[in-house]
């Protein structure tokens, strides 16, 4: 894995080995950075669930200003640290090691941020927990863009419900990308 446009362009990642994690794959990292690239120059950027923190550094290296990383596991935050001190991009980066409900309720009162990406463990409901929560919360509003990587199966049906409108889906052989803005 690594790196893949910008000022950290080629630089290999970390990853933790066994399953704890998901890395995103390039191809699709890719693609999803493809769409996202008109969002990015100086954006705000929350990375839930950053497992290795690929998305979040990939997002500062094509021109985010700041990104908040957030992971309970404590391997997967070295693995983070040890990434964002290679790439050089340690000054622009957040990590916050806890649970992201918890972490959402810390971060609560700053500004909106420009991009949410989320990529929770599949099949746990965890990314209906986030919205619900973001969509009474200060951190997003209804310019944020929030992107989840999901099981291809998994059902966004209740995001309209809670305030939530679908911008896009993109598919892949056995997951996909759900980007949603709050209504305004």
């Amino acid at each position: 894995m690594r790196v893949i446009a910008g000022k950290a362009r080629r630089l290999p990642l970390k990853t933790l080995p066994g399953p704890d994690t998901r890395p995103t794959t390039d191809r699709i990292k890719e693609t999803l950075f493809n769409i996202l690239q008109p969002e990015l120059p100086d954006c705000r950027f929350l990375d839930l669930y950053s497992g290795s923190g690929a998305i979040g550094i990939e997002a500062l290296s094509r021109g985010a200003s700041y990104a908040v990383f957030v992971e309970k596991n404590p391997r997967a935050c070295a693995c983070i640290r040890e990434n964002l001190a290679f790439t050089k991009l340690v000054e622009d980066g957040k990590l916050l090691t806890m649970d992201v409900l918890q972490a959402l309720r810390s971060l609560e009162g700053q500004e909106a941020f420009d991009c949410i990406f989320m990529d929770p463990p599949y099949g746990k409901e965890l990314e209906r927990q986030a919205l619900e929560y973001l969509a009474g919360s200060s951190l997003a509003d209804g310019e944020t863009l929030i992107i989840i990587e999901a099981e291809l199966h998994t059902d966004f049906s209740y995001a309209e419900e809670l305030g939530y409108d679908m911008i896009r889906s993109k598919e892949y052989k056995t997951n996909k990308h759900v980007f949603l803005r709050k209504r305004k």
